[in-house]
């Protein structure tokens, strides 16, 4: 798609689900209230046109998505950006299950401890690639990226990236639903003095949206819940919990605002 300069809000996403599951209802606020909203979702990309690794086939047959899994998810991502009212915009890099050695083939990640541990040594590169394609996103008043509660490793390395583009004037969101899991967020804290907290209260209306918008990624729900009324029961308890959804900013932080629209 092609997208305007000018945005109120930018959210970074490191894969078709998570900046609506982490922030589904404050889109649906903000632009229920007139303002333009872009999600942008960086490993968005299509697998090789190689053999899968048998960890992604397995992940494919949870998903209940064969080979154009990734084209589906996309499919998923702008109906849940659809229903809040946002723009969505899918970046080229492919998901880190899909990546390998470019010398000798081999998958990088090939477990569920494997995407939740450290960045592979050849994943490091993917930053010189990354740092550039997020600079020249449009322009947004406020930039919005995963806080990297549970340390995915795309969660990671999208949020060094974007560090590297904008500084301390970002906002973190909570990644949900790792942000619920006991200790989840003190672990991506840190030092809990260095940051301040910033409530987005949620209406009815937003939290229904942020619920719907979930439903539409089909195939993810098995991930993470076992059903609508479980859904519901852990959004609504999470957001009961906080008042509504949270961000983070590192203190002396200043506004996200771009200087001027670059590139799209």
């Amino acid at each position: 798609m092609s997208c305007r300069p000018g945005y109120s809000r930018l959210y970074l996403s490191p894969h078709l689900d998570d900046a609506v599951l982490s922030c589904g209802g404050q889109i649906h606020r903000a632009t229920r209230h007139g303002e333009r909203v872009l999600v942008v979702t960086v490993m968005a990309g299509d697998p090789p046109r190689t053999q899968l690794s048998d960890y992604a086939q397995r992940l494919h047959a949870r998903w209940a998505l064969e080979r154009e899994a990734t084209a589906a998810r996309r499919a998923e991502d702008r109906a849940a950006c659809a229903l809040l009212g946002a723009e969505a915009l899918h970046l080229g890099l492919p998901d880190c299950i899909y990546r390998s050695d470019p010398h000798t083939g081999a998958p990088l990640y090939t477990s569920d401890p494997d995407i939740f541990g450290p960045v592979h040594p050849v994943d490091r590169t993917l930053l010189a690639e990354l740092i550039p394609r997020l600079a020249a996103l449009p322009s947004a008043q406020e930039v919005v990226v995963p806080l990297t509660v549970g340390h995915h490793v795309d969660h990671v390395l999208v949020r060094k990236a974007a560090e590297a583009v904008w500084g301390q004037r970002i906002w973190y969101y909570e990644d949900y639903p790792y942000a619920q899991e006991p200790g989840a967020l003190e672990a991506a804290l840190g030092d809990p003095e260095a940051w301040t907290a910033r409530i987005v209260p949620l209406q009815e209306t937003d939290l229904q949206a942020r619920i719907q918008a979930i439903l539409a990624y089909r195939s993810q729900l098995s991930t993470f819940f076992t059903g609508r009324a479980d859904l519901e029961r852990q959004v609504r308890t999470y957001a009961a919990r906080v008042g509504g959804e949270r961000l983070w900013r590192r203190r002396g932080g200043a506004p996200a605002t771009r200087p001027s629209p670059r590139g799209r």
